[in-house]
């Protein structure tokens, strides 16, 4: 409990009349003597009503909090909590409440100015803005109570604990259902080559059409039709894509307010849900974390969720990449051939261990290695040069861009293709490919 501004600013001016009422009788200025006792019971009477208003905000019960907390938010998106305050007061209040937030989360308006109204329940919202992925715990709010007359104003804890789940950023790849998937991909900058050739799966029959080849056509079902009948395929469905994910201290790196490590999730949930909804399985595979975890591929829209629950917690660690040893691991569970999508942040010390691994996953299933290049790579060889130091950034940046440069040759070299693309256009590029190399049958 805390005296009130009111409080204060009454004993300030009592004060000041007291010093007035000293300085009078020391410079022996004659004055009423009913002055003296006038103040003195001015300040009897104050401290008794602020002892008597003490007491009162004492008695009086602290509000019922109710919170309604979504069950799981997107990772750097706004949303709404919302708040319900329950009271008997029978008079209107103005109380301030302050939610203990856990670091993790943004917020807006705070702390909340909340009135009170008798016989009204309140709501109030506000938003928050989730910084890091995982399990989030929110013990509860406190609020800052006035006394009945204003006087005092005391802190009481409300225990409402609330917990949540904060995910990737889900919300752009939920908000694609509402669109066609070309529409969608092409919004996000995603370009698809026109096919050559045919699919490789067979789909349906149909009447021959202007446009078709001959190689098209079925003899068979045109013999019995007596009309020209052709077969219409389609890309191939049934595959497997599999995500080798680095979850260790290079993709620590940051760009804006995510890590490397959360753009890289990002853009392996982007891919899910492209490929899900062409007809393939998608499944996960980590490295270099503290356990590292498996996914098996499976098909179908409710994958995604199982992704999203498997991942949602997940976190970069400060353990080196082992190239080798997730190898190993993902072709000791992974027997039938899929799409393998290493993802890491590629050095040139990596040579040797890297190129192994790749080439031994290579003999077994299709490899696509992601590097992400950090942004600031790109400013610093862009910016002019203007002092020394300036120089020996650029001359940094180049040598550093050149060994990445030459890794990448030397993989390509062994017929291990490699997608170079920053964080931020990590997830578009990856579609871009798998749906090229889908159309063109070489998955």
């Amino acid at each position: 409990m805390k005296p009130a501004r009111l409080l204060l600013a009454l004993l300030a001016a009592l004060l000041a009349l007291g010093l007035l009422l000293g300085v009078c009788s020391a410079l022996g200025l004659n004055l009423p003597a009913s002055l003296k006792p006038l103040y003195w019971g001015l300040l009897l009477c104050l401290l008794g009503v602020a002892l008597v208003d003490a007491l009162r905000l004492r008695q009086q019960p602290s509000p019922r909090l109710e919170r309604q907390l979504p069950g799981n938010l997107p990772l750097g998106r706004w949303s709404e909590v919302q708040l319900c305050l329950h009271h008997d007061y029978r008079q209107a209040l103005q109380v301030q409440l302050f939610e203990h937030l856990p670091s993790e989360l943004a917020c807006e308006q705070m702390p909340l100015r909340i009135d009170l109204h008798p016989g009204e329940m309140t709501r109030i919202d506000y938003r928050v803005r989730p910084l890091k992925r995982g399990h989030l715990h929110i013990p509860g709010g406190e609020l800052r109570l006035p006394s009945p007359m204003g006087l005092w104003h005391a802190r009481r804890f409300l225990p409402v604990a609330g917990e949540t789940r904060v995910y990737p950023d889900f919300a752009r790849l939920y908000g694609a259902q509402l669109m066609a998937v070309d529409d969608w991909i092409s919004q996000l900058g995603v370009r698809q080559r026109p096919r050559r050739g045919l699919g490789l799966e067979f789909h349906q029959l149909r009447e021959f059409r202007d446009g078709d080849t001959l190689r098209q056509i079925d003899w068979k079902a045109t013999a019995r039709k007596r009309t020209p009948i052709a077969r219409e395929y389609q890309d191939e469905r049934d595959q497997q894509i599999v995500f080798l994910l680095d979850c260790g201290r290079r993709m620590r790196s940051q760009d804006g307010e995510l890590s490397h490590f959360d753009h890289a999730l990002n853009a392996c949930l982007l891919l899910s849900y492209v490929a899900l909804r062409q007809g393939d399985a998608v499944g996960l595979a980590t490295f270099a974390s503290e356990q590292p975890r498996f996914l098996a591929p499976v098909k179908g829209q409710d994958q995604l969720k199982v992704l999203l629950n498997a991942v949602y917690d997940l976190d970069s660690s400060q353990q080196p990449a082992d190239f080798a040893a997730a190898a190993e691991r993902l072709l000791a569970r992974q027997q039938r051939r899929a799409l393998v999508v290493l993802v890491s942040n590629l050095r040139d010390e990596d040579d040797q261990a890297l190129l192994a691994a790749v080439k031994r996953l290579g003999r077994q299933h299709r490899v696509l290695v992601a590097s992400l290049r950090e942004e600031v790579l790109d400013q610093l060889r862009q910016q002019p040069v203007e002092d020394f130091e300036g120089a020996l950034d650029y001359c940094g940046t180049l040598d550093y861009l050149g060994a990445r440069a030459d890794l990448h040759e030397r993989l390509a070299a062994h017929g291990m293709p490699v997608l170079d693309a920053r964080p931020s256009e990590l997830g578009p590029q990856l579609v871009s490919r798998y749906l090229a190399w889908k159309k063109a049958g070489a998955l």
